[in-house]
């Protein structure tokens, strides 16, 4: 076995011996329900909590049962939507549209208070006993770089009064002239230096900059996944590979290599952590850490700069959330890991993009990796295979816990869904 590698390219490679024998997969031949499009590991069931409500991304629950939804889309001019069940039917029949003129991804619950991101600033409303926040929302860190690529601000808190930003690095491999064959990577990279990390703020404090922040960890490209494991006291992030290996580096990497190449990366991110980007990428079929072609690497050079993921995941798959569950509504063996929803891919052709689902890592109280990942929930993208991620049906976005221990899950694609999802042991 590769060091720590402990998931390679092909889903539900066996481990000897795992921890967690008992936990289950969704079985590949199960069909997709026509009900809620999408199957589930034994023992769990979903209903469309909600369906039409927009550009779904990140996700928070009150214990009062209200779901707030971030929308990065305006939907009648509002970036966000409250749901809310009243009759215990597993379906929204509250629709409360809330932050106007905004659009935004991070969406989170803490001291009281509901956090939103938008791509430049997080912003936050007392929360309410029921419905939607009103009146101005407070700005707590405001000015963040936007330069589109990946700009979003996903977020996480460690319940010690600190908030954790993601600050997506606007580039695919920190070269000279971006995206452009032939162009040098820059070394040191200058995008480091705001980019490419993430950043922790004081939560209660209003009127931060950037600058205020602290650079917790550097070297991640985009960490669309970032959660806070409350079990082993830790920040956890699933990031972004790059693109572009074959298109870029023809002579080193076959098309076949380039929609297989780099892995998906997850890691726990201790203050001071350097992940690696834009140097060194994580190879399943190689021992540590590979340097990245721009660099001088021959898709074999292996790198010092960086960590090694504690899972490497399939390329492409576009992790973009990450929830370690804080209830005991699940099985036992579940109430410690995480959950990652994959967006799905855009860069394998001319293979089948890949992803589209939602995945579960066994993980003890240290955080630590007990035994393989499942398919937790798939065929969100439907039928058939998928050329293009405009021809999936829908894209798992976002996750969120309720009190009660369901599960959300979101959708931005045909309109915007949430499901929830609950264990009945059936």
């Amino acid at each position: 076995m590769k060091r720590q590698f402990l998931a390679i390219l092909m889903a539900g490679a066996a481990l000897a011996a795992p921890v967690h024998a008992d936990i289950e997969g969704v079985a590949d031949e199960a069909a997709i329900p026509e009900d809620t499009g999408v199957k589930l590991a034994p023992g769990f069931r979903a209903t469309v909590f909600a369906d039409g409500i927009g550009a779904a991304r990140h996700m928070a629950v009150s214990d009062s049962g209200w779901v707030y939804v971030a929308l990065m889309k305006s939907q009648d001019g509002f970036g966000a939507v409250a749901l809310h069940d009243s009759d215990g039917d597993g379906k929204a029949d509250e629709t409360v549209p809330f932050a106007k003129g905004m659009t935004g991804t991070g969406m989170g619950i803490d001291g009281g208070y509901l956090y939103y991101a938008q791509d430049e600033r997080v912003v936050r409303w007392p929360l309410p006993d029921n419905g939607a926040p009103e009146g101005l929302a407070e700005v707590i860190v405001d000015g963040f770089p936007n330069k589109r690529q990946h700009s979003a601000k996903p977020f996480t808190f460690d319940g010690a009064g600190h908030l954790y930003v993601n600050i997506g690095a606007p580039s695919n491999a920190c070269m000279e002239k971006m995206r452009t064959k032939g162009s040098p990577g820059m070394d040191p990279c200058p995008i480091l230096e705001e980019y490419g990390g993430v950043w922790r703020f004081d939560a209660n404090k209003p009127g931060q900059t950037q600058a205020d922040g602290v650079r917790y960890a550097t070297g991640i490209r985009n960490a669309m996944a970032i959660d806070w494991n409350p079990h082993a006291g830790a920040l956890y992030i699933a990031q972004h590979g790059r693109d572009q290996l074959h298109s870029f580096f023809p002579e080193m990497y076959t098309e076949q290599q380039s929609a297989e190449l780099p892995a998906e990366e997850f890691h726990r991110v201790d203050e001071g952590a350097d992940i690696g980007w834009p140097y060194s990428y994580g190879d399943p079929d190689i021992e540590g850490r590979v340097v990245m072609p721009e660099y001088g690497g021959d898709g074999k050079k292996t790198s010092e700069r960086g960590q090694e993921p504690l899972i490497a995941f399939p390329a492409h798959w576009a992790p973009n959330d990450l929830l370690f569950p804080r209830t005991d509504a699940l099985p036992e063996a579940m109430r410690t890991g995480a959950f990652i929803a994959f967006h799905g891919s855009w860069n394998r052709a001319p293979k089948p993009q890949a992803g589209y689902r939602v995945v579960f890592v066994p993980m003890d109280e240290t955080g630590a990796v007990a035994s393989d990942w499942i398919t937790f929930a798939d065929g969100f993208a439907g039928a058939g295979p998928i050329m293009s991620p405009r021809n999936a049906k829908h894209r798992p976005t976002g996750l969120a816990e309720g009190a009660d221990g369901a599960i959300y899950i979101s959708s931005l694609m045909s309109g915007g869904r949430v499901w929830k999802v609950v264990y009945d042991g059936k």
